[in-house]
């Protein structure tokens, strides 16, 4: 898919204010506020630090972020949850460093307008849950393992 620079421009530009605006919104199931900080921001551009994702993947997380909000504060179910320990920076005592500390991952997945994706909200444990994430599709993998759906890598940091 090839998109012109200036409709890329646009849709970003859009999606990154819509996104400043939200704030925070309440998850049913989680019975908590999540965040729209920055850092859920930043990875709809980068897969990770320094590490743009291609064009046409921030694309189609820009034109669907909007809908992010909506999934949230529906989510009755949780579809995805995963806890693992990895290096984060963390600021303490007024400075920052990278430690390792316990992370918990929850995804949500729905299908609106024909439109399957998948929400991940992060959490460094005692900190605030936060959006992470958007996963815009996902496909069958016939051929590996039966009828497994592959949702990009798999990798709920990363995806």
């Amino acid at each position: 898919m090839d998109i012109p620079q200036e409709r890329f421009d646009d849709v970003k530009s859009e999606a990154e204010e819509f996104y400043r605006s939200i704030g925070v919104v309440y998850c049913p199931y989680l019975k908590d506020t999540v965040a729209f900080n920055t850092k859920g921001l930043e990875h709809i551009k980068f897969k990770e630090r320094g590490k743009a994702r291609v064009r046409t993947d921030q694309y189609i997380r820009f034109k669907l972020l909007k809908l992010a909000p909506k999934i949230i504060s529906n989510s009755h179910t949780l579809q995805e949850y995963f806890e693992t320990k990895k290096f984060e920076k963390i600021n303490t005592n007024s400075r920052w460093e990278y430690r390792v500390v316990e992370v918990i991952y929850y995804g949500f997945v729905a299908i609106i307008n024909q439109a399957r994706i998948k929400i991940i909200i992060k959490q460094i444990v005692g900190g605030n849950k936060f959006f992470w994430s958007l996963i815009p599709f996902w496909k069958n993998d016939k051929k590996n393992s039966g009828n497994k759906k592959i949702l990009h890598a798999g990798d709920l940091e990363s995806d």
